[in-house]
């Protein structure tokens, strides 16, 4: 069968036509970067791992009435999504000081804090990602007021699911990114949750040990990448049943590095 028409791609993802008008084929691959891509690898078997675990959780959002572009899993690294017309905002959430956010205000990494925050990014590589307020969204009409009340009770909502979810299965959800994209019918527009939700663009630490299971290995160079992502996915059933080398061992993993 012919390749289809490649749309798009990303650091992590290939865009592909669809076999429908109105849909895409997304692509998950192995390439990891991290800091705006300065820093690039690969995390053999990453892309697999995304496909199911992001299809896992937006089919459960689906359900509790989170709409998502998501429509099937095609195969183990492509799945069948809606095309939207992605708005160009990043969208964190913030449950635990880390990351940029520890560094930017002095807060040790951790610390949980007094409430959720949400941050907003402009999507531009080049540009780095800045850190942008509502005031330039509305003033640079990239997103209505309206949208981004849709945005923030979707991010919300989302947020509050996906930590009770974790916590189930041990996993703190530290903080995590989110891409909104509008789908369209005619002159009128909606907006629908985009992209994926993975360890690619989540931070999972570990409820007893503080370990990270997630793309932070990558960017601190601490190793066991493929095993923290299959952790990640073990924890939420995705695995099949006697799948014993998906079984993180992160301590083994240190001794096995001379640490």
């Amino acid at each position: 069968m012919a390749r289809r028409r490649q749309i798009y791609e990303g650091k992590a993802k290939i865009l592909y036509e669809g076999p429908e008008p109105g849909t895409l084929i997304q692509y998950f691959k192995d390439d990891a970067t991290a800091f705006n891509a300065q820093k690039k690898g690969t995390i053999s078997g990453k892309g697999v791992l995304n496909n199911r675990i992001s299809e896992h959780i937006f089919t459960l959002l689906g359900m509790i009435g989170v709409p998502t572009h998501f429509i099937r899993r095609l195969n183990m690294r492509e799945q069948l999504i809606r095309q939207v017309e992605i708005v160009p905002i990043e969208v964190v959430m913030r449950n635990v000081a880390a990351g940029s956010l520890s560094k930017r205000l002095g807060i040790e990494e951790g610390v949980q804090l007094p409430r959720t925050i949400i941050e907003y990014y402009y999507k531009d590589d080049a540009l780095g990602d800045p850190m942008i307020t509502d005031e330039h969204i509305a003033a640079f009409g990239w997103a209505s007021q309206e949208e981004m009340h849709d945005i923030a009770d979707l991010a919300i909502r989302t947020n509050d699911f996906l930590c009770g979810l974790f916590a189930g299965i041990g996993i703190r959800l530290v903080d995590f990114k989110m891409e909104f994209g509008r789908i369209w019918d005619n002159d009128y527009s909606r907006i629908i949750l985009a992209d994926e939700i993975s360890p690619d663009g989540c931070r999972l630490w570990d409820m007893a040990t503080n370990e990270k299971l997630d793309k932070d290995r990558f960017r601190r160079d601490l190793g066991g990448e493929v095993e923290a992502y299959q952790e990640v996915a073990r924890r939420l059933g995705l695995l099949p049943e006697g799948a014993d080398g998906a079984v993180l061992d992160l301590e083994t993993h240190r001794q096995n590095r001379g640490k």
